[in-house]
């Protein structure tokens, strides 16, 4: 079998076919576009079996340059924590750091019930974290991040453990917010506090940031910023390990990146360009993700299957009654509680898009709810991030 090593220019390469080829089925399959599978994720499945074919009989095998996927990953991972505003966080009030504690509870006990379940099938423990919070709260890109770790702990094939559970994760949080939904406003027969004209008037900050023009000078700013942040981050990282805490790589630039952002907010003495880094970011981790995703090994789900569906589907399970009887009721009962409990289906499971596209549709048929839309992004895409590294980290030391 020939063995075909790909430099720098030639994963990019491989990234950008994985990219097309996602972006091709996306838009002819409407069921992808429905329960927002990403890109790179549908991508790299088709390239991945098709690799995977190839290497099993012998013909070729592809190995893509990890230096590069490394880096990618580092820079995605700096421009979350760019996003990590404590003046977001204050200004979501009581209801946003309640609804931040409850998803912190849910990330803990998703890992303690894949651990549990996989103990019981006499797996190892790092199969259970495979199977928790980091596909789940953590998304495609937490798995790619957290793949290698496991990996490196002994568990073989943990890219494609996490990436095929990251992606069931997708579907069912699109599955099960809407029945969750009509579930509580049948029971509660709920109301909303507030008027439609309201929803209008509540906006996220990064939302009216999305809206203005890349210019190359501000596009070098943050590259520059990003890459002072990942050095530095690098030395952090470096101390972390130094004292016996094994983490990923990108740890210690999304922490820097925290501290840059609040410098910035409360002494204004460092301008950052969010539009700009959120762009680099988002390009990071779709060639990430394809990268990562186009070396998978389904072959090997075969021998997992069963202990996979089980944990899976108690994870669904777990889901669905934490959102009722903690979520729900922690934040109030009321008609924003039932619908950051739907929130919380689609991020808890799969993705923020997922999570908005189920209170999107829920309010579309019922009321708006202007609190839940400003305070889930924050939660699914922000602040939860940081929690859910430090309890994956805290488990992996755990049982290294």
């Amino acid at each position: 079998m020939i063995e075909y090593n790909l430099n720098v220019m030639g994963t990019f390469f491989a990234a950008a076919i994985v990219l097309g080829v996602g972006r091709i089925v996306y838009n002819h399959v409407y069921f992808l576009r429905k329960f927002f599978i990403p890109i790179p994720v549908i991508g790299g499945i088709i390239i991945s079996i098709i690799l995977s074919i190839l290497e099993s009989n012998h013909i070729i095998r592809f190995i893509t340059d990890g230096d590069v996927q490394r880096l990618l990953m580092v820079t995605f991972f700096a421009t979350v924590g760019f996003s990590s505003s404590l003046k977001l966080l204050i200004r979501g009030g009581k209801l946003l750091f309640v609804f931040v504690l409850c998803t912190a509870v849910l990330v803990i006990l998703q890992n303690i019930l894949s651990i549990s379940i996989a103990i019981g099938f006499n797996l190892s423990p790092l199969f259970g974290l495979a199977n928790g919070s980091i596909p789940l709260v953590g998304g495609h890109g937490t798995s790619a991040a957290f793949s290698g770790v496991l990996e490196q702990f002994g568990l073989e094939h943990a890219a494609t453990i996490t990436t095929a559970a990251a992606t069931f994760g997708l579907v069912c949080g699109g599955l099960l917010g809407g029945p969750i939904g009509h579930f509580i406003m049948k029971r509660h027969n709920l109301k909303p506090r507030v008027s439609e004209a309201e929803l209008n008037s509540m906006k996220i900050e990064t939302d009216e940031d999305s809206k203005l023009p890349i210019s190359e000078h501000g596009l070098f700013r943050a590259i520059i910023l990003l890459t002072v942040v990942i050095t530095l981050g690098e030395l952090v990282t470096y101390v972390f390990r130094y004292i016996g805490l094994i983490m990923p790589d990108y740890i210690g630039a999304m922490l820097i990146a925290a501290v840059a952002r609040n410098i910035s907010d409360f002494s204004k003495k460092l301008t950052i360009e969010h539009n700009e880094i959120l762009t680099i970011g988002n390009i990071s981790l779709s060639l990430f993700l394809a990268i990562v995703l186009m070396n998978i090994h389904f072959q090997a789900l075969i021998n997992m299957a069963l202990s996979m569906c089980v944990i899976l589907f108690a994870q669904v399970i777990l889901m669905a009654l934490f959102s009722y009887y903690i979520t729900f009721k922690a934040l109030g009962k009321d008609y924003d509680a039932a619908v950051l409990a739907i929130g919380q289906c689609g991020f808890g499971l799969g993705a923020t898009p997922t999570a908005m596209a189920n209170m999107k549709a829920f309010t579309s048929k019922n009321f708006p709810s202007p609190v839940a839309f400003f305070v889930t992004p924050l939660v699914g895409s922000l602040f939860i991030d940081f929690f859910n590294a430090a309890t994956i980290t805290t488990f992996l030391n755990f049982f290294k």
